[in-house]
């Protein structure tokens, strides 16, 4: 997720500030605002309901999917109604590889991930899906979501079992054969290699940061759209990584 949304230099920039701790200064935050575009948060999209989903149990699931920066990504589910917890971090390469620094790379394999607890009991797989196609991200853009650019970036879906294998490859392609967006879904199921949880400092950053400048453009819309878009599902406080003492 590149603080300064796309313009020349943005990823090393933000990595710098990310790793001294520093606040921009005013004249970059004014440069920022007068260079971003307004389009740069994905608008939601009105799509139907998965025709194939899991069977309603009482067992709690893990969901991991990708979708762009996941401070949005963890923002948005943090949201959802039957979720009891969100973590950032990569999944799609090694272990060895799995920090920042090295995923900013993009060449370790892995995807900016968000990894899903969930009750099926309140909220389905399927149901999390259509949030995730319809609000967290535009899945006809392929290696990057708005600013952000390169294979970490990409749209993903890594199922935990079989069984949700066969409801993300039926939605994609009830989704498609709809025509609901403006391209085809590009968004790859891969083999779940294992997740591994981003550094603390990226975990609720939405939360701990409203007023940053890249949540604002492009993730508290998002959030909004989750509110409007499926508001029986949406809870206005949201479950955090702190208070779980992860």
């Amino acid at each position: 997720m590149s603080l300064m949304l796309g313009l020349p230099g943005a990823g090393a920039a933000r990595r710098t500030m990310l790793a001294g701790g520093a606040a921009l200064c005013a004249a970059s935050l004014a440069a920022l605002l007068l260079h971003a575009a307004p389009a740069a948060a994905e608008s939601a999209v009105t799509i139907p309901s998965p025709a194939v989903d899991e069977a309603a149990h009482g067992h709690v699931e893990t969901a991991v999917l990708a979708g762009g920066c996941f401070w949005g990504v963890q923002g948005v589910f943090q949201h959802v109604r039957g979720v009891s917890a969100a973590v950032s971090g990569y999944a799609g390469g090694a272990k060895e590889t799995a920090q920042y620094e090295t995923v900013s790379g993009g060449d370790t394999g892995h995807a900016e991930s968000v990894k899903i607890t969930f009750d099926p009991g309140q909220v389905s797989y399927g149901k999390l899906l259509q949030v995730y196609f319809s609000v967290v991200h535009d899945p006809t853009e392929l290696n990057r979501q708005g600013p952000d650019s390169g294979t970490q970036y990409r749209s993903a879906i890594f199922p935990a079992n079989a069984e949700q294998r066969r409801v993300a490859e039926s939605y994609i392609a009830q989704l498609n054969q709809a025509g609901v967006f403006s391209g085809p879904i590009v968004t790859r199921i891969e083999p779940l290699k294992g997740f591994y949880a981003a550094e603390a400092y990226h975990q609720d950053f939405l939360a701990r940061h409203p007023d940053h400048p890249y949540i604002m453009i492009n993730d508290l819309p998002k959030v909004e759209a989750l509110k409007g878009t499926f508001p029986g599902l949406y809870r206005d406080a949201p479950v955090l990584v702190a208070k779980a003492g992860g």
